[in-house]
């Protein structure tokens, strides 16, 4: 159902509660030539959240997804939410939210662009060209102001939709992630070559935390695409509702999605499944796009504890993998400092962000200037902590 439509000029916008509402044929043709396309934002992901339960109104994630038509013909798009809450976005505005409810104003419900669950960086607005790009900002805050919303925010944008928002004057706020990215100047040969690059200490930690899981009896087994049947779906989820149950915590995804994720992009998955005693007890699962070859190490999970088991089966057995099929970048998710000693290497991210309240939009472009200064120092720091013998230059 759509909300109904609005012109622009000579667009039809368009707002719909439901993606399944959206030619997802369309949808996907418009995404595969953006910038940065990732699996994330194909119409099969963001409608299985949808359709599973795991990201409807029920859970805070209400769709008001945007579309832009141009001559009939589907020319910009962006995956829109009203949220009742700031879970799952990995782009943390609690105080922001705190703020105004000390103020008496309600920050919720607050509109979203982003991937639910999913701090993947990428493209966000679908457009056929930027001035299409430039209508959906506009767009998405008339939406707000309409709705009489305390605020807009669209999150991990790439490059091109961060200019977007700029012309538009939105506030933008900086973030850092950690990635591996295939030297340019020296493509790596496979795992033991990244290891000989590292400096001896982090060569040696991670040698001996391998040796512990080999020593522990730990084996592992790979499964991509088909081969990931519904039996090990089960066992991952299972491993998946326990990661959070010990962190006193509700999953976000239901089963029901990862079946979704199983009929309609089985290309995408990629499972490594560790073994002891003829039993599985932990497993990590990867997002694949082999088209632009980049891996995404999202879930993991554990029957049991084994030291060092996270390392290997999140970073050792991914980045290995990605070396052997030629794979050019592999993104650790959100957070993980500690990702760098594993060569990782620090990497910007950014968000968009319009408040209604001129007085809190002055106070939120304050507090970020602040917040981008202690960042860049941060990430100086980072920096000059580069793990590896000598600096490497990303492709």
């Amino acid at each position: 159902m759509a909300d109904g439509a609005s012109i622009h000029e000579e667009y039809v916008i368009r707002f719909h509660d439901d993606p399944a509402a959206i030619d997802a044929r369309a949808w996907n043709a418009l995404l595969a030539v953006q910038a940065a396309p990732t699996p994330f934002l194909r119409h099969e992901y963001l409608a299985a959240l949808h359709a599973s339960g795991s990201a409807v109104p029920d859970t805070g994630w209400a769709p008001r997804f945007v579309t832009v038509e141009r001559g009939g013909g589907l020319v910009g798009a962006c995956p829109l939410y009203l949220k009742g809450h700031s879970y799952g976005e990995y782009v943390f505005d609690w105080a922001w939210a705190d703020a105004y409810r000390r103020a008496g104003l309600a920050y919720y419900p607050k509109l979203l662009a982003a991937v639910p669950f999913t701090p993947v960086p990428g493209t966000r607005l679908l457009a056929a060209d930027d001035a299409v790009r430039d209508v959906l900002v506009q767009s998405i805050g008339a939406f707000a102001r309409r709705a009489k919303l305390s605020s807009a925010h669209v999150l991990f944008v790439d490059d091109v939709d961060r200019a977007a928002f700029a012309r538009a004057g939105w506030l933008l706020r900086e973030g850092v992630q950690f990635h591996w990215t295939q030297p340019a100047d020296a493509p790596l040969a496979g795992f033991d070559d990244l290891l000989a690059r590292l400096q001896r200490d982090k060569r040696k930690k991670i040698a001996q935390e391998r040796r512990r899981v080999a020593e522990a009896g730990v084996t592992f087994t790979v499964h991509r695409g088909a081969e990931i049947d519904d039996a090990l779906w089960d066992f991952f989820h299972r491993c998946y509702t326990l990661t959070y149950r010990a962190h006193h915590s509700t999953p976000y995804l239901t089963r029901a999605f990862f079946a979704a994720m199983a009929r309609s992009m089985p290309e995408h998955w990629l499972l490594f499944v560790a073994w002891r005693g003829g039993e599985r007890i932990a497993c990590s699962l990867i997002a694949i796009d082999p088209e632009r070859r980049a891996a995404y190490g999202r879930y993991w999970g554990a029957t049991e504890y084994v030291p060092c088991l996270h390392f290997e089966a999140c970073y050792y057995r991914p980045l290995a993998w990605c070396l052997e099929l030629g794979y050019r970048r592999f993104e650790g998710g959100a957070q993980g400092e500690h990702k760098m000693a594993r060569g990782l290497l620090p990497v910007g991210t950014a968000s968009a962000h319009w408040l209604r309240d001129a007085r809190f939009a002055d106070a939120v472009a304050d507090f970020l200037a602040r917040e981008g200064e202690h960042l860049a120092l941060y990430v100086d720091e980072l920096n000059e902590r580069n793990p590896f013998r000598a600096p490497v230059t990303a492709a």
